[in-house]
């Protein structure tokens, strides 16, 4: 805003850069704000705890599953701002957390990947303990 202002001082504004680059980057950080405030109205707190001990797969659950070769994968699945594939963390809505979520330990499921269908198993499922108060 300031800088706005500053260059809003120097004279003719249709061919003031500063002035226009900072009505630009007012706009954008606008728009961001007003999606960062919708995202807000709508978002839920979800406490993985919640299911300590579940086999079941539900959003917050650490996975580890197996394909056809054997290889064990674990991943763990978070909110879409949340993941981190380096990490082993994946969106919600990824691929493979459409595909893991509501089953169970020992259920076979079909991922579909851009190189075909692949079998995977799920191996074991885990949550973070409930706090201890």
């Amino acid at each position: 805003v300031e800088t706005v202002s500053w260059a809003a001082k120097n004279g003719d504004r249709s061919e003031n850069g500063d002035y226009l680059y900072g009505k630009k980057r007012l706009r954008e950080i606008d728009r961001r704000l007003r999606f960062l405030t919708k995202r807000l109205d709508v978002a839920e707190v979800v406490d993985p705890s919640a299911h300590h001990g579940s086999e079941q797969i539900f959003f917050g659950a650490t996975v580890t599953y197996a394909n056809a070769r054997g290889e064990e994968k674990t991943i763990t699945i978070k909110g879409i701002d949340e993941s981190d594939s380096l990490a082993g963390e994946v969106s919600w809505i990824s691929p493979i957390a459409r595909t893991l979520l509501k089953a169970r330990v020992g259920d076979e499921l079909q991922l579909v990947t851009p190189v075909g269908v692949e079998r995977i198993e799920v191996v074991e499922v885990r949550y973070p303990a409930p706090p201890k108060n």
